[in-house]
């Protein structure tokens, strides 16, 4: 699966940025139980971290530090996974790269630089 990461720039702590992440395919299809999808993003000089993930029946599970200032959805007709980011800090600041696990396979984008300034 060949994933497109989107959308990134820079924004002012307290603003909001939605990145996308185009797949090369459907990934969450009826029939399939084990297929997610999710978001990760490594600050400068930092460890590359999970953020968010979606599951094939459209649960999803969010770090702690991005609850209820971030949401992470998909769109089946775009082969599209969105991270919806509101309320920013600076240290939401990193390259944020989006991964599918898709038929017991895993890919990753080239990730999107997101800045935010405080």
């Amino acid at each position: 699966v060949q994933l497109q990461a989107s959308g990134g720039g820079l924004v002012q702590a307290g603003g909001s940025l939605r990145i996308s992440c185009a797949a090369s395919t459907t990934i969450f299809r009826t029939y399939s139980s084990t297929n997610f999808m999710a978001w990760s993003r490594q600050a400068p000089g930092k460890s590359r971290d999970f953020v968010a993930r979606i599951e094939n029946d459209g649960s999803t599970i969010y770090t702690d530090s991005v609850k209820g200032r971030f949401t992470i959805s998909v769109d089946n007709t775009k082969n599209t996974l969105y991270l919806q980011m509101n309320k920013l800090k600076p240290e939401d600041t990193g390259v944020y790269y989006c991964m599918a696990y898709y038929n017991a396979n895993t890919s990753v984008g080239q990730g999107t630089l997101v800045t935010v300034s405080s």
